[in-house]
């Protein structure tokens, strides 16, 4: 596979610290999608979560850019931790510990992590009918059971550790971006109606994958379903090099030999939670490919979620 776009004009406000190390991930050991979810040691790792902020706050004080919400955001996403509504693909165990930069990368008890990304082959919920680019099935050919307007959304909110714990699947891609998951920081509001309301945004950013480990992904069934040219991190519009700094996860495989059992991806990020950031029309989130929406989804919005953001399209 080789990258397509080398646009790299994006602007930035500096809005939230990001650790230069990213938090060790333990493997899992059993296979399948149940069991690289699988959370036997939660007490043991979030102890390691914290003792890793603690200890390395001059990294923690690194900031990060924020960067647009891009085109694919709905508000209402629900708080739960499986987001994969049976959707096909490689299990993700994604591990997120949200720290405090202006006071030496203590937790953040009670922020609300957002994250959103597509498909297997490269669809958002609520955006179904957009053309994720290059040669794919159509996102109903797929057959499995999620809801078209919620899947692989969702919001989880951070224990006493600051960390928050979600179980997904690998992301597929579309043109022109590379493979990304979508994120946002919230603090001061509250669970409510099965979702998260009030406060504000302190960070709207997006994590990365390495490109080796994206591209063997993708030769597997569902993704390889899904061909054209793919977009290498150096080719990137969003991605800018910086490694943990500017939102690459470390990713460790639950089988060394068989990357289907699944990955665990963890990363560290250090807010300031007096910062306000939506990432709403800010930056270059990446252009919708054809016949994708500018501002809105197709169909309707769940009825318990407020009407979706008009974000920007570039």
């Amino acid at each position: 596979m080789t990258g397509n776009h080398r646009e790299k004009t994006i602007s930035r406000r500096r809005a939230l610290a990001v650790t230069g190390g990213t938090v060790a991930a333990g493997g899992l050991a059993a296979a399948g999608l149940q069991s690289a979810f699988a959370d036997t040691a939660d007490t043991t790792a979030d102890a390691d979560t914290t003792a890793s902020a603690t200890s390395t706050s001059s990294a923690c004080m690194t900031l990060m850019t924020s960067v647009t919400e891009g085109p694919y955001y709905l508000d209402g996403a629900l708080v739960r931790k499986d987001i994969t509504e049976g959707k096909a693909g490689v299990p993700l165990t994604l591990r997120l510990t949200v720290v405090d930069a202006t006071d030496g990368c203590t937790p953040v008890k009670g922020a609300a992590v957002e994250i959103w990304h597509c498909d297997a082959w490269g669809y958002y919920s609520g955006y179904t009918t957009a053309n994720p680019g290059g040669s794919a099935p159509a996102e109903s050919e797929e057959g499995d059971s999620a809801n078209d307007l919620t899947y692989l959304r969702g919001y989880q909110v951070a224990n006493a550790n600051g960390v928050v714990k979600f179980e997904t699947i690998f992301p597929g891609w579309y043109t022109p971006r590379t493979c990304h998951i979508h994120v946002k920081v919230h603090t001061g509001g509250e669970k409510e109606d099965g979702t998260y309301e009030g406060g504000k945004v302190n960070y709207t950013g997006q994590l990365f994958f390495a490109d080796d480990i994206a591209e063997e992904i993708f030769t597997l069934d569902p993704y390889a379903k899904h061909t054209g040219s793919y977009t290498v991190l150096a080719d990137d519009m969003v991605y800018d090099g910086g490694g943990a700094a500017s939102g690459l996860l470390t990713l460790k495989a639950v089988h060394k030999k068989d990357p289907s059992k699944g990955y665990k991806g963890s990363l560290t990020l250090g807010v300031d939670p007096d910062a306000e950031n939506t990432g709403a029309g800010s930056g270059g989130g990446g252009t919708p490919p054809s016949g994708a929406p500018s501002d809105a989804p197709t169909g309707t919005p769940p009825s318990d979620s407020p009407s979706p953001s008009a974000s920007a399209s570039s």
